[in-house]
């Protein structure tokens, strides 16, 4: 990896610049999925702060052991000032507690996925969605539908989370797949477990701290170390740092092309008009 400016703006490109492949949907709508505390809220604040130009707290950040987002929100990143939005949405939703989806279950999880949660629903175990909730969507279209999942996991909590958290994960896998929704990862927190990488973040590759814990996420998750990829969230840092943004912002690219799969997997195919055969 290059850790410069120049790339930095490379990417800073890539992304703003990103339209879906299939002409009917204008944005890529990414579910940010994983337990309470592991840095969903500021992966989506510390990506709209490499764009913004400094650091900025656009999604409230709640505990390692509360989440703050109590609801479904949907972040539109902004390209850099005088620019028009990305073709990026990253949607937030209560995080996972433990071995049981506290306040989120599963149905509720796949209703978002299809579309049907409306903006700002608030998520309650015992009021699921359905299609007497208020502004229930009953025909999603493209847009209103999740085109890719990231699973957000922290790397300081990877030994410590409940066993049944893996079983929810891979619970969560198979139904999303299903779907015939990609699924990537997001290994936060990699500064809390490797000293060289929070000295340097440029050293992330290189660790083999890191990519134990890689390993240890893909066992978690039931996923293979290909779709993880690791990550430094901005939290008390007052200014930004370059090889971060790069960092932040090849997590972005690595999501995005794997939202486009699904535009191309349901593109509209066009059979060419109808031909009168005079039968």
């Amino acid at each position: 990896m290059e850790w410069t400016e120049e790339q930095k703006a490379s990417l800073m490109k890539t992304v703003s610049s990103y339209r879906p492949s299939c002409h009917e949907g204008t944005q890529a709508r990414v579910l940010l999925l994983g337990p309470v505390g592991s840095g969903k809220s500021s992966f989506i604040s510390s990506v709209q702060s490499v764009f913004n130009g400094r650091v900025t707290n656009r999604a409230m950040v709640g505990t390692s052991s509360t989440s703050f987002t109590k609801k479904l929100q949907s972040f539109n990143i902004h390209g850099q000032k005088g620019e028009d939005p990305t073709g990026l949405v990253l949607c937030d939703i209560v995080g996972l507690g433990g071995g049981e989806m506290t306040g989120l279950t599963l149905h509720d999880i796949l209703s978002v996925i299809k579309g049907h949660a409306p903006e700002g629903h608030k998520f309650s175990s015992d009021q699921p969605v359905r299609s007497e909730t208020v502004g229930y969507v009953k025909k999603p279209g493209l847009k209103d539908k999740i085109h890719c999942v990231a699973f957000v996991v922290d790397a300081s909590k990877i030994l410590t989370y409940p066993k049944g958290l893996g079983t929810t994960f891979r619970l969560l896998r198979k139904h999303i797949s299903d779907l015939d929704i990609h699924q990537v990862a997001l290994l936060t927190q990699i500064d809390h477990i490797c000293p060289e990488a929070a000295k340097d973040v440029t050293q992330v590759y290189k660790s083999r701290i890191i990519q134990d814990m890689m390993n240890k996420a893909g066992d978690l998750l039931g996923m293979s170390t290909s779709y993880i990829v690791p990550v430094k969230n901005y939290s008390s840092e007052l200014e930004l740092n370059v090889n971060n943004d790069v960092l932040l912002l090849r997590a972005v690219d690595h999501i995005l092309q794997y939202a486009d799969l699904y535009f191309q997997d349901n593109a509209p195919q066009h059979t060419g008009p109808k031909i009168d055969l005079g039968i």
